[in-house]
């Protein structure tokens, strides 16, 4: 077995799957994707076919962070349904195999998309990626949570509330520098959050262009991947991350629209994007969206917190491109106090 990466043991791998996992065969290689910053995902190639593994880090870490077991029990409940995802093969729940928990799941052979421009496409496949990028999001939201076995996946109540409180607490956990704008928008969610409006559904909670995999010459979602964050709770969540993204500055850093003439590129507007979306889901339009764009700021200021503080502590899974990523946490604060005030 060839031995490419230092955090993956690939002799204890492929025991472990030539034990488990039917149609196995060696050998054995890896390779370490760069995406993945929270939980170390690695594309496996055995001569028949390949897979990929995502595990746990190593290291401390934060109270129910890196639930690769969660990602697991979702995409395999959401096989059968309209939303596309990997096919799910077994998860070890045994640390002393590699050191952390981690699952096995098909490699999905088609393209990605690390930005919403889109530089290498027409028009035509541009816009078409996106309408479908919203399908499926308006799929994923309207599967029935009961008959996939879902319903327990994530707590009752007020879902922006529980996600507040929970991600205030992470951020917290996590905090190096004081970051003002931080600590008034954790204390203005608070003081503007909206009533439960009773909207219970299955939420990616990372919801975008480049957790997608889509057909190779097409305009087709093949997959979405990166399920770490999902939970059952308010579909405005998903929709509002996808226009926070795309407030974001253009390029491979940002990854988004700001500034950008979308009609030349054949892209739609946030409102076209919107309004497409409530076609989908037979719903009237959004009131106060204001607030869901506001709270996808804060929770991304959350997170990419963390990642920096696994960083410093020598746990991230791309230590300098952490550290850079790191340095976003003002930036999102400040457009999540401004989508509040909008």
């Amino acid at each position: 077995m060839t031995h490419e990466t230092q955090t993956l043991d690939l002799d204890a791998v492929g025991a472990y799957l030539g034990a488990h996992l039917p149609g196995f065969e060696g050998p054995l290689t890896a390779h370490k994707f760069e995406t993945g910053q929270s939980n170390p995902t690695f594309l496996l190639k055995t001569p028949g076919r390949n897979y990929v593994l995502r595990r746990k880090p190593p290291g401390t870490l934060l109270k129910s962070a890196h639930a690769v077991d969660r990602e697991f029990r979702v995409q395999k409940a959401l096989a059968e349904t309209d939303v596309p995802v990997a096919k799910m093969h077994l998860l070890c729940d045994d640390d002393s195999v590699i050191g952390s928990m981690f699952y096995i799941m098909d490699h999905v052979d088609g393209r990605n998309f690390n930005e919403p421009t889109m530089p290498d496409v027409s028009n035509d496949v541009r816009g078409a990626v996106i309408d479908d990028m919203n399908r499926v999001l308006a799929a994923l939201h309207m599967v029935d949570i009961d008959a996939v076995g879902l319903s327990d996946y994530g707590p009752p109540g007020n879902y922006f509330q529980r996600q507040v409180e929970r991600w205030s607490k992470q951020y917290r956990a996590s905090e190096t520098d004081p970051v003002p704008a931080m600590d008034a928008l954790m204390r203005q969610l608070v003081e503007q959050m909206p009533q439960d409006d009773g909207q219970r559904s299955l939420v990616h909670g990372d919801y975008r262009l480049d957790n997608m995999i889509f057909d190779g010459t097409g305009a087709t979602c093949l997959a979405v991947l990166d399920w770490e964050l999902s939970t059952i709770g308010h579909p405005f969540a998903d929709l509002a991350s996808v226009i926070m993204q795309w407030q974001m500055p253009p390029g491979r850093e940002g990854r988004g629209l700001a500034g950008v003439d979308r009609k030349a590129l054949g892209l739609p507007t946030d409102a076209e994007f919107i309004a497409r979306y409530c076609d989908r889901r037979g719903l009237p339009g959004i009131e106060n969206f204001g607030f869901y764009l506001s709270f996808c700021f804060f929770r991304m200021a959350a997170i990419i917190q963390g990642v920096l503080k696994r960083a410093l502590d020598g746990n991230a899974s791309n230590p300098e491109r952490a550290i850079k990523i790191g340095q976003y946490v003002p930036v999102f604060a400040d457009h999540g106090l401004k989508a509040l005030s909008k």
